[in-house]
């Protein structure tokens, strides 16, 4: 609708408005004029008297008393209203009947001085009501008011003080209630008008019917214009850490009051191009359209009509304007589209931050080739290298236009960059990964590419998280401040819902601490040993060198118990060596529960990543004397590969590691048996060949045991690492001894003695080749004795 279509609604409502408003108005004042007859303050009907005047009402009531017919003369009176707070006077009504003399009258008086019936004066706060016998036939009455006046003789000016209360609140409401009806009118109209700008629709659904997670704003939040007073302002680095603690107290109180104040999206915005009918179908999500102002324009297939449209929309970066695409995930229809905005944006990077299926819904059709080459539209891509790592995944493709197409350009390099690590609920618990993953992008982009191009599965969520890491880097190294809340507010002129529920707001601050507190600690190998003598260095002024500053911050790391809840439990609290030690929810190893009995599923120890595969590495306990059994059933239900040990089994007299291997024969520990096959002592540790054996399943898997005891010399006084044996990658040992290899297991249990131990447990054969893994596991033990 055009604004003049809303200047003429204004019209009609406020020309009703005001009509509805007198109405009121005047019922207000008629209802408090009626209530002034009773209640004081009042509305008092008054009259202005001489002295004269109640003489002379005086000499006539004296005069009826004796005369046979009753004449009542009064001066009439000239009648004013006024409003008063001031005292109520008598007022009087006399009625008299000239056939048979009698005479009524009737006398009310309040606070203040009153006249009696007879004209006499009456006590202060003194009512009379006297009468006469009721009286038939023709009657004369005769309407008299009289009134009795303060002792003061500035009656007038105190009557009008009095009423100017009054008046002051009636105009005070009218006035009230004519703002309040003009706000509902401004506010419904605009709401209206929210509805109609936008094809937004209020349904937060898919198009496959289910709901996405998102979190939608209940009441729309209207675009703000930049001030520099705002309530959000830029934060100083060195103010971020105590700024961060501060909005995180209770739950996050104030993030999530801050991520509430966003704009949801400009007024003026349209999104008439994406509402076409011929366009529904290549958006993912009914409710997250691009604006026509910044979408992205395809070039138009000949006589294809609305082939210009891709969900896709350009978002500036910091200090640099349309440095990013945000863009949804393609659909299987849109494939083609996507890589024709890829080409002729003369982009040469891609990030994708979704999976292709997450709780088995598919959030992104895959729109490369695993392998070789494949053609989309007019675009062969072809597959140069995949390099898959811990977070992330890099693929190298080679794009190039095919057919018969006129000025044929060559063929370019397209890099695209998959973070794999974002969980399929809420967001990575730690920011780690998505900074390493950022700083490869920012490395890898050619300097006068096109824009990069960065898409989840609705193009707004992560898409907007990674977005505003990126620009808050640039700016937090050029002005040394962030704004966060400036930032989003921006973008989201741009693309609706960019950053779209408070977890990945709050994320997007705790990135950015972390890259303040830790910075890049990554190397590359060639300059490793300039760093370790750099860091090795006292730093000026104080007594640490760069080493141990580097590990003071790592002490700094908050500790998140909340996030510990299993391990808490009270029938799992004794199933803990050290109560402050306790694995978090979210990467702790859980074991097949026993049947008939609850909390048998916990034991203390964590998944932990390896460079390139995930959970390569359990970190463990030293079992207690009571947990070995839960031990080898976590070795056995995730087929454990090596079993390096850390620690004594006792230091200074105290037990560090229950002795968790028979020293001789076999020993039982539940359905899991273990036998000492073989024992050889090496020079820096001792080595132990076991046979592991679930009594429950069957098959057998041979192998040998080699097992040595060790003194400590000088190499392990110096704390030299030559002691330890050859670990091998657990890529390379899945390679070695084949897939079902698991991760290695890893026991840290820290002590303070001058020996370490180190026990290593290898698969060394298995027998029958292609076999399945049910029976025995054939595992080595290694004790390394290092200082």
């Amino acid at each position: 609708m055009s604004g003049d279509g809303y200047a003429v609604q204004i019209t009609k409502v406020s020309m009703g408005s005001w009509f509805i408003l007198a109405l009121l108005g005047s019922g207000l004042i008629h209802v408090s004029a009626n209530n002034a007859t009773t209640v004081s303050p009042s509305i008092e009907i008054t009259r202005s008297i001489k002295a004269s005047t109640a003489e002379s009402v005086k000499k006539e009531t004296k005069t009826s008393n004796t005369a046979s017919s009753v004449t009542s003369s009064v001066t009439s009176p000239t009648v004013s209203s006024n409003l008063t707070l001031g005292p109520i006077y008598v007022t009087t009504v006399n009625s008299s009947d000239s056939v048979n003399g009698t005479t009524r009258s009737a006398s009310t008086s309040s606070v203040g001085t009153t006249i009696s019936p007879n004209g006499t004066w009456l006590p202060e706060n003194q009512f009379t009501d006297a009468w006469t016998e009721p009286w038939e036939g023709n009657s004369s009455t005769a309407a008299t008011t009289a009134e009795a006046f303060p002792p003061s003789g500035n009656s007038d000016s105190k009557d009008r003080r009095d009423e100017t209360p009054i008046i002051a609140v009636m105009v005070a409401l009218s006035s009230l209630l004519v703002i309040v009806f003009i706000i509902i009118v401004l506010y419904m109209l605009r709401f209206k008008k929210y509805k109609q700008a936008g094809s937004h629709s209020n349904s937060f659904r898919l198009s496959n019917g289910r709901t996405e997670d998102v979190e939608p704003q209940s009441v729309p939040l209207l675009a703000r214009s930049p001030s520099t007073n705002r309530k959000y302002p830029p934060l100083p680095v060195d103010k971020l850490e105590e700024e961060i603690n501060r909005r995180m107290a209770d739950d996050n109180k104030l993030f999530r009051e801050e991520f509430n104040a966003l704009p949801a999206c400009p007024i003026q915005a349209t999104c008439e191009a994406a509402s076409k009918e011929e366009n529904k179908e290549k958006n993912r999500y009914v409710n997250i359209l691009p604006y026509d102002h910044s979408r992205v324009h395809l070039t138009p297939v000949e006589g294809v009509p609305d082939s210009d449209y891709i969900n896709a929309s350009f978002i500036n970066g910091y200090q640099e304007k349309n440095k990013f695409i945000a863009a949804q995930g393609p659909k299987e229809e849109t494939v083609n589209d996507f890589w024709r905005m890829i080409w002729e944006q003369n982009t040469a990077t891609i990030v994708m931050v979704t999976n292709l299926k997450e709780r088995k819904e598919c959030k992104c059709a895959q729109y490369w080739p695993d392998q070789g080459c494949w053609t989309y539209g007019n675009i062969r891509v072809s597959v140069e290298d995949v390099t898959v790592l811990v977070d992330y995944t890099v693929r190298k493709f080679c794009i190039q236009q095919v057919g018969d197409v006129t000025n044929r350009k060559p063929q370019r390099l397209i890099t695209q960059f998959h973070f794999t690590s974002w969980p399929d609920f809420g967001v990575p618990f730690t920011p780690i990964g998505m900074l390493k993953f950022l700083k490869k992008v920012k490395a890898c982009n050619p300097q006068y590419a096109g824009a990069i191009v960065v898409h989840c599965s609705a193009g707004v969520g992560r898409t907007g998280t990674f977005v505003v890491i990126d620009a808050m880097l640039d700016m937090m190294h050029t002005e040394r401040k962030v704004d966060v809340y400036g930032f989003v507010s921006r973008i989201r002129a741009q693309r609706c819902q960019m950053v779209q529920t408070d977890m990945q707001y709050v994320f997007i601050y705790q990135a950015l601490l972390e890259h303040y507190l830790y910075g890049d600690t990554e190397l590359e190998v060639t300059s490793l040993e300039t760093h370790l003598q750099k860091i090795y260095n006292k730093i000026p002024g104080t007594s640490n060198n760069g080493l141990e500053e580097e590990f003071k911050k790592l002490t700094s790391i908050k500790i998140q118990n909340d996030k510990m809840r299993t391990g808490n439990l009270p029938a799992n609290m004794k199933k803990n060596r050290v109560l402050q030690i306790i694995p978090y929810e979210f990467n702790r190893v859980i074991i097949p529960v026993k049947r008939g009995e609850e909390n048998t599923d916990y034991v203390n120890a964590s998944f932990i990543d390896g460079y390139r595969q995930k959970d390569s590495y359990i970190a463990s306990q030293g079992p207690l004397l009571h947990t070995i059994e839960d031990f080898w059933r976590m070795i056995w239900e995730w087929k454990s590969c090596s079993i390096v040990m850390l620690t004594e089994l006792e230091e200074r007299g105290q037990e560090k590691c229950a002795q968790y291997w028979p020293s001789d024969g076999l020993v039982s520990y539940g359905d899991i048996t273990v036998e000492l096959k073989k024992e050889e002592e090496c020079e820096s540790y001792t080595v132990r060949d076991l046979l592991v054996t679930n009594t429950r399943r069957r098959g057998r898997t041979d192998g040998d045991l080699l097992c040595a005891e060790h003194s400590p010399g000088a190499r392990e006084s110096r704390g030299d690492p030559g002691c330890f044996p050859d670990c091998q990658e657990p890529e390379a040992a899945a390679a070695t001894h084949g897939p079902d290899t698991g991760a290695v297991r890893v026991l840290l249990q820290g002590g303070a003695g001058i020996h370490r131990r180190v026990l290593r447990l290898r698969q060394l054969q298995v027998t029958g080749g292609s076999a399945p893994w049910t029976g025995e596991l054939p595992l080595i033990f290694c004790n390394i004795l290092f200082c």
